[in-house]
């Protein structure tokens, strides 16, 4: 019998997370600081919007964009935080997630062959995507040294002939890192100069500490060549209700419909009112979120540092990156050594490209006690590896 699987998978690596959360489903009382999800619950007026919308028969299909008074209220908060103006008939399409958006974005402008420059440390489904969307991603690797912003002179020396586009994360998962504007201008310019479309996720802009964030399609001439890339699942607390949403110039957001169309009849009815609610009456408990997030963050900052793991001030999202240089291990062996002998879930930094080994990812979504007995236990790990 012939091979049936098509080339393009087959070029996918494999999830470095697999084998480690595969020994993570077999173990008991570990603390995980692994899953990049919140602990909190969605705010409860949001919860109670998606039931009774349930409760009222609002059980099936939406408009394939979306709901047209979700799209709107879409555009009034770009509008509003960011003063990025979008037409929600043309230039909005809401989405199962962040992904499926990531996904339609690459489908809708790389070309078979295309090169597409992903800075890493990234999310693990970026490279995934490019290759899936025919593309090839180049890889430029952000330094600890530059607190893992990406420079515009990285990215340029990476252009090529064959390149179309360049996919950015910023707050950066898994870093924190988050982009200062003059760095993103910088990057901006060159875009313009070297006529590039850049896709921007900006799932964790709600995320930030002591720091702005900075929308990229608000920058001078890059409304016109970004795709920005939205969702609920972090600053809300929705994950589970995948639902996300991407904004573009007209021409691209038709594009990405079209194919949307056919995969996704459309985004979960009830996710859509209860993503309506959130962005109408959700800010306060965006803001208590986030209070809690930052006691957790410096908390664990100043807990790596102290045994042992040195850790660059990570200003958004809910990540830290420590270093795990001086335990003479790999991330790899730091990581399943942690989970094996201190119950300690964290992630190995090489699942988020080759410049992430000697880094751990430590999501801080846990409890400040869990936190705290984590640390300990790391410190009891650390020392005993000298």
């Amino acid at each position: 019998m012939r091979d049936f699987i098509s080339a393009r998978v087959k070029d996918i690596p494999p999830s470095a997370l697999k084998d480690f959360f595969d020994i993570l489903a077999t173990m008991d009382d570990v603390i995980s600081l692994g899953i990049g999800e919140p602990d909190f619950v969605t705010p409860t007026t949001i919860r109670q919007a998606g039931i009774r919308s349930v409760e009222q028969g609002q059980t099936g299909y939406t408009c394939n964009a979306g709901m047209r008074e979700l799209r709107q209220e879409v555009t009034r908060h770009l509008e509003k935080l960011y003063g990025v103006s979008y037409d929600p008939e043309t230039e909005v399409l809401i989405t199962v997630g962040v992904s499926e958006a990531l996904y339609l974005a690459l489908l809708a402008v790389v070309n078979p062959g295309d090169e597409v420059i992903v800075p890493e440390p990234c999310f693990v489904a970026y490279k995934a995507g490019v290759i899936l969307a025919g593309g090839v991603p180049v890889i430029v690797s952000a330094k600890l040294e530059d607190d893992f912003q990406i420079t515009a002179d990285q990215i340029e020396a990476a252009i090529t002939e064959r390149t179309r586009a360049l996919l950015i994360g910023y707050p950066n998962n898994p870093t924190g890192a988050v982009m200062s504007r003059q760095r993103l201008e910088e990057i901006a310019d060159l875009a313009d100069r070297r006529d590039l479309i850049v896709i921007s996720d900006e799932i964790y802009d709600r995320l930030v500490y002591g720091v702005e964030h900075t929308c990229f399609p608000c920058l001078p001439g890059m409304w016109e060549r970004t795709i920005l890339l939205q969702g609920f699942s972090k600053s809300y607390a929705m994950t589970g209700w995948r639902i996300g949403y991407a904004a573009a110039p007209a021409q691209v957001l038709e594009a990405m419909h079209r194919m949307h169309q056919y995969l996704i009849m459309s985004a979960p009815t009830p996710a859509q009112v209860a993503a309506i609610e959130a962005l109408r009456n959700g800010e306060e408990a965006v803001q208590e979120m986030v209070a809690q997030y930052d006691k957790r963050r410096r908390f664990s900052v100043k807990g790596l540092n102290e045994i042992g793991l040195p850790c660059f001030e990570p200003h958004g999202a809910f990540y830290a990156f420590p270093s795990i240089h001086r335990s003479g291990m790999t991330s790899d062996e730091f990581s399943k050594g942690l989970l094996k002998e201190e119950k300690v879930a964290v992630i190995p930094g090489n699942a988020f490209g080759h410049c992430g080994e000697g880094f751990i990812r430590c999501s801080y979504v846990a409890s400040l006690e869990d936190i705290e007995e984590a640390l300990e236990r790391m410190g009891r790990f650390v020392r005993r590896h000298g």
